[in-house]
């Protein structure tokens, strides 16, 4: 594939536009990518044609993490209130779900086989994990929220990590986890900069070049790292075989090519 096509079947450029709700419907484990963004009144996460369903979470559950301003999303009613960063899990058999401004709402679904609660958990509150060195220029906080120790799911693991300021690698060494798809979402990318998504197989990577609130699909056998020409944060979310989340097959760099 040349660049134009890697970008067309692995880069979601647009999923954030004010006053909508864009939502990607990928058959790599057949998770759906999303953004809200309300602005003039709340926004209703509609149901896509593909899903043949009533309610979006008949047969499905949800992520949900707040990549802008302090905002409520409501759910049936209960009104949850998400800080930037923070995280809110929607279980399968939910109905009516509306986002208010002036958040900017980064969506992950997958389908589901059993119901989970509700629940939000608020930025600093998942696992925390320090990673990463300054001399490696890789240090990084990493918050699970969405994993089997923390937020009780069916299939889906996901968090934020933060890289410290100064450094620009994220995922290094580089991985694969044939049991899982993964999607990165970048975000708090300096309109100036940009990152450089190393994806692929080990022995044959490729790149490609993502702006701000820019997400890439990652399939099971492709390597997902990247590095940046400064600090940027991202959500990743998982989908797939299982949730154990050190369930990697590393490739150190001296084996990429």
């Amino acid at each position: 594939m040349d660049t134009e096509e890697l970008r067309e079947r692995f880069l979601v450029e647009d999923l954030f536009s004010d006053g909508e709700v864009h939502l990607l419907y990928s058959h790599q484990d057949r998770v759906i990518l999303g953004g809200a963004v309300p602005t003039d009144g709340p926004l209703t996460l509609p149901v896509p044609a593909e899903l043949r369903a009533q309610n979006f979470c008949d047969r499905r559950e949800l992520g949900i993490v707040n990549v802008g301003q302090d905002a409520v999303v409501t759910v049936d009613g209960t009104e949850y209130a998400i800080k930037n960063k923070g995280c809110l899990y929607v279980g399968r058999g939910a109905g009516e779900i509306t986002f208010a401004a002036p958040g900017r709402f980064y969506l992950y679904s997958a389908p589901a086989h059993a119901s989970y609660p509700t629940t939000l958990v608020q930025p600093g509150e998942g696992d925390k994990r320090e990673l990463g060195e300054q001399a490696t220029s890789n240090k990084r906080t990493l918050n699970r929220y969405i994993h089997p120790d923390g937020i009780r799911s069916c299939q889906i693991s996901m968090g934020v990590t933060e890289l410290a300021e100064g450094s620009m690698w994220n995922t290094m060494p580089a991985h694969t986890h044939d049991r899982r798809m993964e999607a990165y979402l970048y975000f708090d990318v300096a309109d100036d900069a940009r990152v450089v998504h190393l994806m692929g197989e080990p022995e044959e990577t490729r790149h490609l070049i993502v702006a701000n609130e820019q997400a890439i699909i990652s399939p099971s056998w492709s390597i997902h790292s990247g590095v940046g020409t400064r600090a940027y944060s991202f959500v990743w979310a998982m989908a797939g075989e299982n949730q154990d989340f050190d369930d990697m097959d590393h490739r150190t760099i001296t084996q990429l090519r």
